[in-house]
């Protein structure tokens, strides 16, 4: 590789800051802080959310009802369905 074109891709920890997961990957997100993981030191990214906390990979999103809006569909074009054109 060309000499310095490309950026540092290195090991992160990547911290989930609402449940407190942690996870290393190599990346190249910039960080201001290190933390010690098993006498290594590594740069530290603090995320806001993550797979591990959001509502979609959990599970615990929850539907809109909207059964109200279906019926009220659903009887506005049943009236209009069934009238006849004259041609």
């Amino acid at each position: 590789m060309k000499e310095g074109i490309h950026p540092n891709f290195r090991e992160v920890v990547f911290q989930d800051m609402t449940n407190g997961k942690q996870f290393i990957i190599r990346s190249t997100a910039p960080a201001r802080e290190k933390i010690t993981i098993d006498g290594k030191e590594y740069p530290w990214f603090k995320l806001d959310i993550s797979s591990e906390s959001h509502p979609f990979y959990t599970g615990a999103q929850s539907r809109v009802l909207e059964t109200g809006r279906v019926e009220k569909f659903r009887q506005k074009f049943a009236r209009a369905g069934g009238a006849k054109r004259n041609a």
